[in-house]
């Protein structure tokens, strides 16, 4: 028999000896081996569409051909793919919304999110969801989707680069009208916060800005800014007259690899 003071302590089993015991193992050995805690893969990836595999091949040169052909954009992997290192992305508006159910009111918050590179592209996204981050994630991903680009010129003498909105452009969304008239060099952004944002997140410097409707509303106020910018490529300008060679699509000059069975 052991002595009370003896080996009890530190044995084997007895005693509270776990610190120092042999079955003493307790939560020493770490989650090192479960994997859930170490930094996370990147993941590669996957094209689904044609377009998208056009892209991650390098068949596609720039975003400039996606929008010249007008290839409807149905991944935001193709958006990161040409503009990830300039993208910024800025969530104008959360706005919490709700839904009458038989158990009460259903809430849900929407986010509005603008992306642009200050050069020429913008996009806008709008996601409804049960959670904040969600909605941002989803606004996010949709505002990619939505990518367009954004036609800028001059007020008066051509020199330098393009500064202003190349013509009087107007855009709508619900009771509130933007319109976007040019403006000299150096005058700034004549617009609310807001169109100040949205109009530098799109590469426009100088820029007088007229409203009408229920501005107060914001989500219709900076989709209908964003409708504005949208329509500067919508105007065909004299210096645009010229014959251009009609050039086929990348889905026709690159068919021979778009035939081929793709290995994932």
């Amino acid at each position: 028999m052991s002595s009370p003071d003896g080996d009890g302590g530190r044995g084997g089993r007895g005693g509270f000896g776990r610190g120092e015991g042999g079955r003493g193992r307790g939560r020493g050995r770490g989650r090192g081996g479960r994997g859930g805690r170490g930094p996370r893969e990147e993941e590669v990836w996957v094209p689904v569409t044609k377009l998208g595999r056009l892209v991650k091949e390098g068949k596609i040169g720039s975003i400039e051909e996606i929008f010249l052909f007008s290839l409807p954009v149905k991944e935001a992997e193709i958006i990161d793919y040409f503009l990830k290192d300039k993208l910024q992305d800025e969530v104008m508006k959360i706005m919490p919304v709700q839904k009458q159910s038989s158990a009460g009111q259903r809430t849900r918050f929407k986010a509005f999110v603008a992306v642009g590179d200050n050069n020429g592209h913008i996009g806008m996204g709008v996601k409804c969801s049960s959670e904040v981050a969600n909605a941002i994630r989803g606004a996010i991903t949709s505002a990619k989707l939505n990518v367009c680009p954004v036609r800028r010129g001059y007020w008066g003498r051509v020199q330098g680069l393009p500064h202003t909105v190349p013509m009087k452009v107007t855009g709508k969304c619900g009771s509130v009208s933007c319109r976007l008239i040019p403006a000299p060099r150096g005058t700034g952004l004549v617009s609310s916060p807001a169109g100040k944002k949205l109009m530098h997140m799109a590469g426009v410097k100088d820029c007088y800005s007229s409203s009408q409707g229920h501005t107060r509303t914001m989500g219709n106020y900076i989709m209908a800014i964003f409708y504005a910018l949208r329509n500067t490529y919508g105007y065909l300008s004299p210096e645009l007259w010229k014959d251009n060679p009609i050039l086929p699509t990348p889905y026709q000059e690159h068919t021979d690899f778009l035939s081929k069975k793709q290995i994932k």
